[in-house]
């Protein structure tokens, strides 16, 4: 039998797969045989054949769990399954049966397992298994991952343990990610004490930081269904700052900033050309992370041949310069498994910060 815990959120993009990432690997420091599990896949992606949530897909390629791939996600949802549920053509029974099962198996495989939680303590209602319910259905310990701040954690997280003290699952600790630094320790001693008479525990994660908050070049070109011109490494890198080229080409290279997408329309051969030379000097290359080029219009054969020949990472968008910036702006940065950098600046920051020990000791 595992030891293990239950990775619940108040809600989306809280840092629940950070934070199993960053427990993954420090258990592996302490147990050997250490295991993952996603119960309900909102994200469905087909990896080698296997259907499977992304998250587990992420976590299986990254720490050589492929064998179990098919256990680390045994219910994936597919567009149309609600209402498949709601008609009776899947049974809720046999959806409960499928996570507990696959759970239960890699539970008597490992010595520690991360059992990841989808969205807010609800999901999953509508098939009659919720989050609530599968931490108590596999005596997990709940770990609650929130976003930073202190009544919005507060208000956030008493939403949630509702339903699992409806559900008595055994809430043991809130994480909080996304703390300012400066307000760290006064953000955790303010919300200890709002949480001692519940007897839950508060334990500091991530500080606020764009290497976890922002996208890289490959997930933007991801998100926008574009290719990328860029070697392995230009495509890891993260963007700080998005930009659109309308101002002079001076004004633009005035206004850069640390690690700047800019976004230049295909007319543009002026800034185009600038952009891609200031790209080839060592003090912009920090600033410069690459070029989207919207519009339908060509590039001009001259502009293209300086764009290649300096190595400058980019895409060609058919769209217009305003849809491409509202469309990377509404997006949130998810990890893929080809994000090995960020994924490695995830683990070297859990060595910082994650109190492996004192989370631990929870499943006590």
């Amino acid at each position: 039998m595992a030891r293990k815990i239950f990775i619940a959120a108040t809600g989306m993009n809280s840092g629940k797969t950070t934070t199993s990432l960053s427990l993954m690997h420090m258990a592996l420091k302490k147990y050997d045989r250490v295991g993952f599990v996603k119960p309900i896949g909102p994200k469905p992606v087909d990896y080698q054949g296997i259907i499977a949530d992304k998250d587990a897909v992420v976590m299986a390629r990254h720490f050589g769990l492929l064998a179990d791939l098919p256990l680390m996600s045994p219910f994936v949802l597919q567009p149309g399954d609600t209402r498949r549920i709601m008609d009776g053509n899947l049974k809720m029974d046999a959806i409960a049966q499928q996570m507990l099962a696959a759970i239960a198996e890699l539970d008597a495989k490992n010595d520690f397992l991360i059992i990841e939680g989808a969205g807010h303590t609800g999901v999953g209602t509508i098939f009659g298994c919720n989050n609530a319910r599968i931490a108590r259905e596999t005596d997990a310990a709940v770990l609650m991952v929130t976003g930073g701040g202190l009544g919005n954690v507060v208000d956030s997280a008493q939403t949630n343990l509702a339903l699992f003290q409806k559900e008595q699952a055994k809430v043991k600790a809130i994480l909080v990610n996304k703390i300012i630094p400066e307000k760290r320790e006064q953000t955790l001693k303010y919300l200890n004490m709002a949480f001692a008479d519940e007897g839950i525990q508060v334990v500091g994660g991530f500080n606020y930081q764009p290497i976890l908050a922002n996208p890289t070049l490959r997930r933007i070109a991801g998100v926008l269904d574009i290719k990328l011109h860029a070697s392995e490494d230009q495509g890891q890198r993260i963007i700080h700052n998005v930009q659109i080229g309308a101002a002079s080409a001076q004004r633009v290279a005035e206004l850069l900033q640390e690690s700047t997408l800019l976004i230049v329309n295909s007319s543009r051969d002026e800034l185009l050309v600038t952009i891609s030379n200031l790209y080839q000097l060592e003090e912009y290359r920090k600033k410069i992370a690459g070029i989207i080029i919207p519009g339908v219009g060509e590039i001009s054969h001259i502009s293209q041949k300086i764009i290649d020949s300096s190595g400058i990472p980019y895409m060609r968008a058919g769209r217009t310069s305003s849809t491409v910036f509202e469309i990377i702006k509404d997006d949130v940065s998810k990890l893929t498994a080809e994000d090995t950098h960020k994924i490695q600046m995830i683990t070297e920051l859990a060595e910082k910060r994650f109190d492996f020990d004192t989370i631990d000791k929870l499943l006590d």
